[in-house]
């Protein structure tokens, strides 16, 4: 039986590749659509740290509360109460008066506003059952400028975008899997190239330009190039490996899971147990927790997420080299240095 006119227009309109490339989007699509909506659909506080200086029936009491929002650590005072927020290992700190009624509630909106006001709420709740009264004072305050310490949230993320969508115009425009070695080390610097000028691109227009991360320009110009050199050769690691495909994995790491666990909007303790889990150990937590950490605590717990940004970079660069050295190895002599698609 022959086919119809418009069947044979439809396979010769959508080849099997084509074909397979609609598939991805749309499993890329409804992944997007489940991670995102999974993530933020019913966010609630799950066992934040908190500091306590109050007896241990205080701190047993806030850790019997249901559904457990709260994990508290007793504390000898109020001094390293302040401490533990500023190293990043608490959210807040409940401070009771043995002298009076009136206890302080310290928390750090720099952290982020949701978890900020999840641990104000439970603050107070706790203050009203004991019959006491609570002031608040926040000892890292986001910027007048950056309304919810969401600024860092949205840099990382354009620092991101522009890393795997340099990373994915080369690869369109000059072949996903670079001829020889030799151009696969050009094709990793040029990302080095791009990344340093776009690390300082964003950096400026946060502080000098908008003022909403003032005073941090060469920090925060480092920290965005290593974001973009990490998400790029990520893109590009995965390009040599899977071809035109490797440019949807990178967005699912990226975007898919990265951003809704990297404490945007809601951070780390307000979200579901899995991508709590995993965005400290991607690119964009990992980005975020990093300009936080930089520009409201002081440079504190930095470390963890600046090596989890290099660890991507170099394994995303290791992985390109070490892909196009055993291609070029597999080349019979004659052919060595030769592709078929431009590199």
């Amino acid at each position: 039986m022959r086919n119809s006119p418009l069947v044979a227009e439809l396979r010769d309109a959508i080849t099997p590749r084509a074909f397979l490339l609609m598939l991805g989007v749309l499993l890329v699509q409804l992944g997007f659509l489940l991670s995102y909506i999974g993530a933020f659909h019913h966010p609630e506080p799950q066992r934040v740290p908190l500091a306590v200086v109050a007896p241990d029936r205080v701190a047993d009491r806030l850790d019997a509360l249901p559904g457990e929002p709260v994990r508290s650590t007793v504390v000898r005072d109020e001094g390293e109460a302040r401490a533990r927020i500023m190293r990043r290992d608490a959210q807040g700190a409940y401070v009771m008066n043995p002298d009076g009624r009136q206890d302080t509630l310290l928390i750090a909106s720099g952290a982020g506003s949701s978890v900020t006001s999840a641990v104000t709420e439970i603050g107070r709740e706790l203050a009203r059952d004991q019959g006491r009264t609570l002031t608040t004072e926040d000892i890292a305050p986001a910027g007048a400028q950056d309304k919810g310490s969401l600024t860092a949230f949205y840099l990382v993320v354009g620092w991101l975008v522009g890393g795997y969508l340099a990373a994915s115009m080369l690869g369109v425009t000059a072949g996903a899997r670079p001829a020889t070695l030799r151009r696969a080390v050009v094709r990793l610097a040029a990302t080095a190239v791009y990344a340093a000028v776009s690390g300082l691109g964003g950096a400026v227009i946060v502080g000098p330009v908008l003022g909403a991360l003032p005073g941090h320009l060469p920090e925060l110009w480092g920290i965005g190039a290593l974001v973009v050199f990490a998400a790029g050769t990520l893109t590009i690691a995965l390009q040599v490996l899977f071809g035109v495909f490797g440019i949807g994995l990178a967005i699912v790491l990226l975007v898919v899971l990265g951003n809704p666990s990297a404490g945007g909007a809601y951070q780390e303790h307000m979200i579901p147990a899995f991508w709590r889990a995993i965005g400290d150990w991607l690119p964009p937590g990992a980005g975020v927790s990093a300009v936080r950490n930089t520009v409201y605590f002081h440079g504190h717990a930095l470390a963890a997420p600046m090596w989890v940004l290099a660890g991507w970079a170099v394994a995303g660069a290791v992985v390109t080299l070490l892909l196009a050295a055993r291609r070029r190895a597999a080349d019979p002599p004659g052919l060595r240095g030769y592709s078929g698609l431009p590199v």
